[in-house]
């Protein structure tokens, strides 16, 4: 995909500044056809649509994954659209009433319940339509966990029923109508890096659900583990050793008792972060209190992920040879650059302190692993700048 993108921007160059999103989709389906025939039996890998719901990555994911892990009534519609039968595993901290129906009344698979009111209000929609619904228990877990960008439990968060709360939430879903419990959630923490740290977390889910089957006297068919297997931005060639968590996995899964029926993983970020690239050209490049900047047609209004992670994004640079203007044409070499976007705002940086060997004026910023929580998560209409375009390559396109 790079040739191809080199290409777009050299035929592009003295026209409209490039700003762009491109998708390798045969890159992605290698990459996730590993994952997927690399896990044990019991295990199944659900897509998690947040990371990136664009239409053409659902379809080339669709054939490969057990399905789709959605978080509201808007990505339910955007994994019907790809398939009536795509099994739908429904999650998210704060589910409207209406989402609920949509969800029973469009066959998702299971919902995953935040609290003991959701689990009532389940209960009632289900009951009003005739329909039973399957769910699974998220438990906010005491912890503590392996170390992570981001954490969900462990600690004060909006996100599952407090561990203090289980029994309550227990209780209810056995007598309730209209709902069947059929195991738990567990999705901990996100950007986990280290493999035999996430072996670990799912040892630690073992022994914790055991334990709950022995105190409320239920029974887990299925365990929900989440996602939360990382992407290095800081180090592109230190990742997530995958090699080693599959070589490992099917012990731990041994483990698991054998009524366990299915093993749910829910990865977005693993999956597509690195099938993605964001392309800005150089506006222009200036010095000022002795910082030098690449200013560049885009942002953080289209490409989140560093401002909202508080990173330096890695980036490359494409060189540009044409120049048309009769102005010198700016330039730093060997140097220490910030990327800023186009915004009025001086929060709108996407690399700090980035070195690079030279870097001009019409020159294309290539931003690496830009497949997960770029676009999906950015204001796009902050400034009312013209939306990039989105490219997809690849036999999938």
């Amino acid at each position: 995909m790079r040739d191809q993108l080199a290409k777009l921007v050299q035929d592009r160059a003295g026209g409209e500044p490039v700003c762009l999103f491109a998708y390798d989709l045969d890159l992605l389906t290698e990459h996730v056809r590993t994952v997927v025939e690399s896990l044990p039996p019991r295990c199944r890998m659900f897509y998690a649509m947040k990371a990136n719901s664009a239409d053409r990555l659902l379809r080339a994911l669709a054939p490969l994954v057990a399905g789709f892990e959605v978080a509201s009534g808007g990505e339910l519609d955007k994994a019907r659209a790809i398939g009536e039968t795509t099994p739908v595993i429904f999650g998210g901290p704060a589910k409207t009433p209406a989402e609920i129906e949509q969800a029973l009344t469009q066959n998702v698979t299971r919902l995953h319940v935040e609290s003991v009111l959701e689990l009532h209000r389940i209960s009632e929609i289900a009951t009003r339509i005739g329909r039973t619904a399957e769910v699974l228990l998220r438990v906010n877990l005491a912890g503590p966990f392996p170390s992570a960008t981001l954490a969900m439990a462990g600690r004060p968060t909006q996100f599952g029923i407090s561990e203090a709360a289980l029994p309550e939430a227990v209780a209810a879903v056995a007598t309730l109508p209209g709902v069947r419990l059929v195991g738990f959630h567990l999705h901990s923490l996100s950007n986990n890096l280290s493999a035999t740290a996430h072996l670990e977390l799912l040892d630690h889910y073992r022994r914790t659900v055991s334990a709950w089957e022995q105190e409320f006297g239920v029974r887990c068919e299925v365990l929900n583990v989440g996602g939360g297997i990382g992407v290095n931005y800081a180090d592109l060639a230190d990742q997530f050793d995958w090699v080693h968590f599959a070589r490992e996995l099917p012990a731990v899964i041994d483990e698991f008792p054998g009524h366990w029926a299915e093993i749910d993983f829910e990865c977005g970020r693993y999956l597509v972060a690195e099938c993605g690239q964001y392309a800005v050209e150089v506006l222009d490049v200036k010095r000022n209190h002795g910082v030098d900047y690449a200013l560049v047609r885009g942002g953080t209004h289209q490409f989140r992920l560093p401002v909202s992670w508080q990173h330096s994004h890695p980036f490359t640079v494409l060189p540009v040879e044409q120049w048309s203007l009769s102005a010198t044409r700016p330039e730093l070499r060997d140097a220490r650059i910030t990327v800023v976007g186009e915004l009025c705002t001086p929060k709108d940086v996407l690399a700090r302190d980035a070195v690079v060997a030279r870097v001009r004026a019409g020159d294309v910023l290539v931003f690496s692993h830009a497949g997960a929580y770029g676009w999906e998560i950015s204001h796009h209409d902050f400034l009312s700048h013209p939306h990039p375009e989105h490219l997809f390559y690849g036999d999938a396109a």
